[in-house]
């Protein structure tokens, strides 16, 4: 599947398109994780929920529950919040 990433990843992913595998939404960062060591942590919290300020978005739908399965073919969105002064 496709993941596409926000520019504040980019410094841990190096692309704003990468492909991943898994059952479920967490098994995908699991794996990208392993591929791009502290890219989950940027995107769940200690208490294996979405951060705050992260948005993911699975074939156009917002997801909120990281053990939620994905599909080989299925699109997956992640989106940083913009902050500033």
């Amino acid at each position: 599947m496709n993941v596409h990433s926000p520019s504040q990843l980019r410094s841990y992913i190096g692309a704003s398109l990468v492909e991943a595998d898994g059952a479920t939404l967490d098994e995908v960062l699991r794996g990208l994780d392993r591929r791009y060591p502290g890219v989950r942590f940027r995107i769940i919290d200690e208490q294996d929920r979405v951060r705050e300020q992260i948005r993911i978005f699975v074939n156009g739908e917002q997801e909120f529950d990281i053990t939620s399965p994905v599909g080989a073919r299925d699109e997956i969105v992640i989106v940083g919040a913009l902050s500033g002064g």
